[in-house]
């Protein structure tokens, strides 16, 4: 069921742009959808940041906003953070954003840049979503890391975790494997690892447990965001961790706590990540014009 949300102008605004929005989620992970295709909406890490309170705002754990794209790709969708930050991969949103492309276009196939890169989708029959996306990079200048390390083993420890794995899926990802999830303390961990000085540029952090060869059952601290339902780069490059670690095959369910992804790690080196999209409610916001 859709709801209408209206987010009314402050008085002492007297010019302002009305702009409609969706809310839409993919395994819980939440976003706010603004089209900016037509026009420049004036979304600032400040504006992008407001919108994203859960208190204040409407809420969501990125702010999703599409651009006019280059020839080579259907759109390009930058991503915000709640703290303002912009993200290079948002595997989620980018289902998301391919769910309204395909619904707009008629097409199954799509292409999303962001600021990481192009990001293929196909659109299924089921409504899930499968994006490409990309070759996943392990050197630690790659994701990037403050000084040389062996990415499969890295010398950081927190809170009862340590020996994380890392790797880039267009943003950075230390996962760390634990033999029992629920005893991790993430919501207490995570932000010291995040801002680990092994990071300079800071760093999604997974703990996983896995169940079987093909099963996997994550929780991420993301950067710049914190605990969220679920991750998508995080999923692929927990994915790719494990493959590396001899822990699963190169395919494998990632359960996260908002709903479970496909993974697969090809021989190529690109990661594919197939899951559910969902909108939740639709509304209006009134920004400064």
């Amino acid at each position: 069921m859709l709801h209408l949300f209206v987010q009314r102008a402050p008085p002492h605004i007297s010019a302002v742009m009305d702009v409609p929005f969706l809310k839409m989620h993919g395994c819980g992970n939440d976003f706010v959808v603004l089209d900016g295709r037509a026009r420049a909406l004036g979304i600032t890490p400040a504006r992008a940041a407001a919108i994203a309170d859960r208190h204040t705002g409407v809420g969501c754990d990125q702010v999703i906003v599409l651009e006019p794209a280059a020839p080579g790709a259907d759109v390009f969708m930058r991503i915000r953070n709640p703290d303002g930050s912009e993200a290079g991969a948002c595997g989620n949103a980018t289902r998301c954003v391919a769910t309204l492309l395909a619904a707009e276009t008629g097409r199954r196939a799509l292409t999303v840049r962001t600021i990481s890169g192009e990001l293929p989708c196909e659109v299924h029959a089921d409504g899930r979503v499968t994006v490409d996306m990309g070759p996943v990079r392990l050197g630690w200048r790659d994701i990037p890391l403050a000084a040389e390390a062996d990415t499969l083993h890295l010398p950081l420890a927190e809170g009862g975790v340590s020996d994380p794995a890392a790797c880039s899926m267009g943003n950075p990802h230390a996962t760390f494997f634990v033999a029992d999830l629920a005893g991790v303390a993430v919501a207490r961990v995570g932000p010291v690892l995040e801002h680990a000085a092994l990071f300079p540029q800071r760093a999604n952090i997974g703990f996983a447990q896995v169940l079987a060869p093909d099963r996997i059952r994550l929780r991420v601290w993301e950067r710049g965001t914190g605990l969220t339902l679920a991750c998508g780069s995080g999923a692929c490059a927990t994915l790719v961790n494990a493959a590396r670690r001899g822990l699963t095959g190169r395919r494998a369910t990632v359960a996260l706590d908002g709903g479970e992804l496909a993974i697969e790690w090809r021989a190529d080196s690109h990661v594919l990540m197939t899951g559910p999209v969902a909108i939740a409610f639709t509304g209006t916001l009134a920004l400064p014009a």
